[in-house]
């Protein structure tokens, strides 16, 4: 069985992520990645938002039939 026959698990980059050192980091680049994080969280946030909204207008539609 290759490994792509196997199922990812979500939190795999998050976990990659979170273990990369930040000391060869310059400032730069640490501005850098805070900004490319903070537009992540706004995605994030938006499509739960979205998916929030779709579910609430799939609950009313059932209530109502």
């Amino acid at each position: 069985m290759d490994d792509d026959d196997l199922p990812r698990r979500r939190d795999d980059v998050l976990a990659a992520l979170i273990k990369q050192p930040l000391d060869p980091l310059s400032v730069a680049e640490l501005d850098e990645r805070i900004a490319v994080l903070e537009a992540e969280i706004a995605r994030v946030k938006a499509h739960k938002e979205a998916a929030g909204t779709f579910k609430a207008s799939a609950e009313a539609l059932f209530r109502k039939g």
